[in-house]
């Protein structure tokens, strides 16, 4: 089984050919396809490859499924005493791209 160690957005991934990756917001239009030029390390199923810290000529390509927003966290602050409490809700966007195919220069 191949797969690959891809890095966007600060985050690192695990990419399979045919599996759906839920990834921070991407500006691609649903439909479209991405390249993802960042792998750190890959396998064809026998053998691994390792970058130091990038495999040259390697790439993922994907498709862009849908946008959305995650489930929402509260994030509240209180300081006991002084009258003081905040309460705010955040929801991160993100990406869902299904793999297509993985290139391992």
């Amino acid at each position: 089984m191949s797969y690959a160690i891809i890095r966007t957005a600060g985050f690192q991934f695990r990419a399979e050919p045919g599996k759906t990756l839920r990834i921070p917001s991407l500006d691609a239009e649903v439909g479209s396809t991405v390249t993802f030029e960042e792998v750190l390390l890959g396998s064809d199923g026998t053998n691994v490859h390792a970058g130091v810290p990038l495999l040259s000529g390697a790439k993922v390509t994907g498709e862009v499924v849908r946008h959305g927003k995650g489930d929402k966290i509260v994030v509240f602050k209180m300081k006991r005493r002084k009258n003081y409490a905040k309460k705010q809700g955040h929801r991160q966007g993100f990406t869902e791209v299904k793999i297509n195919d993985i290139t391992l220069g």
